[in-house]
Parts: C-alpha cells; structure tokens; sequence
C-alpha cells in the first residue's frame, strides 16, 4: 500500500483512496474523512479558568446538575457551553453515546463492568464510571462486532 501527502495552501482539500476492495480499514478512513470537522478542541471553564480541551485528552462529556461537563483523562470537570446534541455533531467518530445524557471517547474506556442491579457501567482510565444504556450498549456490542 502506498500513502501520498501533498501539502498544499491553494489547492482545494481533496482525499482519495483507490483500493483493490473495501475494508474495514478504508470504512474508518470514510468515517473519518466525513466526519471531520477541522476542529480538534473545545473551550471548557474549570476552577482556575478557561482551558483548552483536545478531543484526545476529553474521556467523557456528560450532564450534572442541567450543565454540560467534560471529564479529562486527569478526571478534572470543565463546564462546557455548547449542548450535547452540538457537541455530537463536531465531535469525532471515536465518541459514542453511552446514554441519554453522555457521550464516551471509546479509546479511553477501560472496561465495562456489569453492576447488580442488571445493567452496564463503562469505566474510564481517568476512574470515572457512568452507566451504559440498554439501547446504547447494544449499538456497542454491533460496532464491535463488525470489526
């Protein structure tokens, strides 16, 4: 396989693949290319001020108390502005719903944990657990199970 970049500031953005056969390797790459927004980091308010949060570093944004928090990979909360619906559209493919009220960057989820009372908590590295809807984890288990 071969792999060509050409940086150039006048041109217009264009990405094309030629391949023998689709893969899973080129629907990531589809995925990737259609969801890409240009944007890489959202502006959080913490307790010493606005900051700065790459997507990379963000292990959770969900709803507390009726506002919009992200939690990174320190396990720090940054109220955020923009609501989750918005926050779903700009995000990258790599940040699943994990109920009504969150969405989970699935590189950053350790495990899942089955709990007591029947359900599924998804577990972050930063510690953080949240609970996985019924409907949302089997929209989980399908993505996996396609790869």
């Amino acid at each position: 396989m071969k792999y060509k970049l050409i940086v150039d500031k006048q041109a217009e953005e264009e990405i094309i693949a030629v391949v023998h056969a689709p893969s899973s390797l080129t629907q990531q790459i589809e995925t990737l290319v259609r969801t890409h927004t240009g944007q890489d980091s959202l502006l959080g308010q913490g307790e010493s001020g606005m900051r700065r949060l790459l997507f990379s570093d963000i292990e959770c944004i969900t709803v507390l108390r009726r506002k919009v928090i992200a939690i990174d990979s320190d396990g720090r909360h940054y109220r955020l502005s923009e609501s989750l619906r918005d926050l779903e559209a700009i995000l990258p493919a790599y940040f699943i719903r994990i109920n009504k009220s969150a969405l989970a960057n699935e590189q950053r989820i350790q495990r899942f944990d089955a709990v007591f009372s029947g359900g599924v908590d998804a577990v972050f590295a930063c510690g953080h657990r949240d609970y996985v809807s019924r409907r949302c984890f089997a929209d989980i288990r399908r993505r996996y199970e396609s790869i």
